[in-house]
Parts: structure tokens; C-alpha cells; sequence
């Protein structure tokens, strides 16, 4: 990795610096909060200006415990300043005493990732999710499966700090957009209903759009009009549901388990 192209090129030495310019990018810049986030956001290539921390050698012991390959970018960009301080900027602290600030990806990017085709992994749609943390467990899911996205219908803004600490900064590693459904990425949509038919005969097209209702209401009527296959997961009777992260990971592993073992996404 190119350690100035994953730092933005801008490393401030001094703790005034750093804090004063961590104040001035926060309010347009995505909240790293913790080492997992930071690791993951400059591993699959986010811009990183700013990062600080209350305890740089335990940081680094992380990264050369964990993440070697991201060790010498994120020393070039920690800074130490003092614990309150620290807190006075991300009052939820992370146990690991380090956060960061990132460049969100261009919507116009992120769009472009979703629509191209042909494409060789699902993109997974929840629509007009409620709950801050089963989104980010659902783009963590889906970035480990190597999906194209994770789109979001509804009033939820997917790169809330909440979801991005949720998702382990694995934000960076797919295309995380809130559409319309009337502007859904190109492919057949398959959403996920309790009258569908049973996923296990079923086989899962790799250009597939997988669509999950929210978490209280299942899906909305406009989603379920542009749906070209209902698909049911198998449960047990009298169970009502599955957790919407759950669902997503069963969907994943069923579309993934009809390809080839070790094949790329």
C-alpha cells in the first residue's frame, strides 16, 4: 500500500496540530472509532488525515500484533494527545484509545460500483432499515463476502458513526449508498419473504440484488412490486424471525456455497 496515498499525504506532529485539525474536518469526515475501523479503513484504501490516540505504543503493539501491513501508515499518521482531550472529541471512546477521521468514497463512485455490469457478486438492499447496529453488521457481512454493496432505502443515512463502528470500517471495502427503490442497481431482485419460495432450491445468480425488509416492518410494498423472485429462508414454525443480519449472512452463504471453493470475488 501506498502509505501517502492511505494518509492523504498529511500528518500533523504536534498535538494542537492534530486536535485543530481533526476539528476542522469532522463535521464533513467519517468517524474511525477504534483500531479495528482505522485498520480496515486504511487496508482497503480510505484517506486518512487525521488520527489520534492516548496510548500510541499500545497501538502500534496492535498493529504489529494484528496488522502489520497497515503498521508503518498508521504510525506516520498517530498522534498522541492527552486522554481528555481525546474524549472531548470522541466522548465514546473505544477501548483501544484511538480514532481517526476518513474522506467518505464519492457517491458518484459508489454509484458507478453498484450499476456496472456485468457483475460477479450480489449487491445486498435493506430496505428502510431501523437499527443503526444490525446495518453495520450487515456491511461488515457483506464486505467479508465480497459483495459489490450494501444498499439503504429510507430515512437511515448508512454512514452514521453508529453503523460505520457497527461495520469495523469494512465501509471502505464495498459501495455503501442510500438509494430510492425506483433507483435499485441493475439485476434481478430477489427479496427475502416469509411466502417465498424455499432458498434451498434456489440458485443465487452472481449479478443477483438481494433485498431484506426492516427489522419491524418486512418489506414495503414498493420494494415487493420490484421484486422479480419472493424467497423465504427455512424456519422452524411458530419462530416469527430471524435477525436482519442473520438473514443476510444465511443469503450470502447460500449464494457463495454455489461457487467454486477459493474463487475471487
Amino acid at each position: 500500500m501506498n502509505n501517502t496515498d492511505a494518509t492523504g499525504g498529511a500528518h500533523a506532529a504536534r498535538p494542537e496540530d492534530a486536535v485543530r485539525r481533526w476539528r476542522g474536518l469532522a463535521d464533513a469526515s467519517v468517524l474511525l472509532d477504534g483500531f479495528h475501523a482505522i485498520k480496515h479503513a486504511l487496508r482497503f484504501g480510505a484517506r486518512v488525515p487525521v488520527a489520534l490516540t492516548s496510548d500510541r505504543p499500545g497501538v502500534l503493539a496492535l498493529a504489529d500484533d494484528l496488522a502489520p501491513d497497515v503498521r508503518d501508515a498508521l504510525g506516520a499518521l498517530l498522534v498522541d494527545v492527552p486522554d481528555e482531550r481525546l474524549r472531548a472529541l470522541v466522548p465514546r471512546l473505544h477501548p483501544t484509545a484511538v480514532a481517526a477521521l476518513a474522506e467518505r468514497p464519492s457517491r458518484a463512485d459508489n454509484l458507478e460500483a453498484l450499476g456496472r455490469m456485468p457483475r460477479s457478486t450480489p449487491v445486498v438492499v435493506l430496505d428502510d432499515p431501523r437499527n443503526l447496529g444490525n446495518a453495520g453488521a450487515v456491511i461488515r457481512l457483506a464486505a467479508g463476502f465480497g459483495a459489490t454493496g450494501v444498499v439503504t432505502t429510507g430515512t437511515l443515512d448508512p454512514w452514521h458513526p453508529t453503523v460505520v463502528r457497527g461495520g469495523a470500517g469494512l465501509h471502505f471495502a464495498t459501495a455503501v449508498e442510500r438509494m430510492d427503490v425506483t433507483e435499485l442497481p441493475p439485476g434481478p431482485v430477489f427479496a427475502l419473504d416469509a411466502e417465498g419460495e424455499d432458498i434451498r432450491g434456489l440458485k443465487l445468480p452472481d449479478d443477483a440484488v438481494l433485498a431484506f425488509g426492516s427489522e419491524r416492518s418486512g418489506l414495503s410494498a414498493e420494494l415487493r412490486r420490484r421484486a422479480d423472485h419472493l424467497v423465504a429462508l427455512p424456519m422452524r414454525p411458530q419462530v416469527s424471525s430471524y435477525n436482519l443480519a442473520t438473514s443476510v449472512g444465511m443469503t450470502l452463504f447460500h449464494w457463495s456455497a454455489g461457487r467454486p471453493p477459493g474463487s475471487e470475488a
